[in-house]
């Protein structure tokens, strides 16, 4: 019994663990927020709470399990222009429809070059996940994997590129935050990087 009830705090140990991330160091890439799998890669129009605009950007969404890393880390530098919260169901994190129904915390990050170049990045909680920290605000400069919060118990991030900007992930892939690239915009949209 004794063994039993050390592995309570044993697990909680292991699943609230902050590795050392060292971020890319390259002008313009878009690394993970989030370790897990990507589940889905589409173009869609953002939610308009977001402030993305209403133009389609391509959305990556990263389903994260019991056994991941659960700290969320900037996926690049710029300022925070706008957060949005959003209380919501608890739907399985690894289905489309959590996108849209699930609690979830928004961040905009305007990035330090081009003309109003911006990534949106999702924490959506998840079945088992019901709690979301955020320790970022609006008005506050970030930089590539840089921690910024935490989702509780298995659930889901998303990235949501710049207009125009391709994932260089697809469906299935593993991703690790603050390490994986998902967009490197200049090989793709070297225009915004000026």
């Amino acid at each position: 019994m004794g063994l039993l009830a050390d592995a309570g705090p044993m697990w909680c140990l292991y699943f609230f663990r902050v590795p050392r991330r060292e971020a890319p160091s390259q002008k313009g890439v878009i690394v993970s927020a989030a370790d897990g799998r990507v589940v889905s890669v589409q173009e869609v129009v953002p939610p308009e709470e977001f402030g993305l605009g209403e133009k389609p950007r391509t959305r990556i969404s990263v389903f994260l399990n019991i056994f991941d890393v659960h700290i969320n880390y900037i996926p690049v530098s710029g300022e925070i222009m706008h957060v949005y919260y959003q209380q919501g169901h608890f739907f399985h994190a690894a289905k489309d429809k959590a996108s849209e129904h699930n609690e979830k915390n928004a961040l905009v990050i305007k990035l330090p070059f081009g003309d109003n170049v911006t990534v949106g990045v999702v924490q959506i909680a998840g079945l088992v996940a019901r709690r979301i920290r955020c320790d970022v605000r609006r008005g506050d400069f970030v930089s590539t994997g840089q921690y910024y919060g935490l989702i509780r118990f298995g659930s889901r991030t998303e990235i949501y590129l710049p207009e125009g900007v391709q994932a260089s992930v697809a469906i299935g892939d593993k991703v690790h935050a603050a390490k994986t690239i998902l967009a490197d915009l200049a090989l793709q949209n070297a225009e915004c990087l000026t």
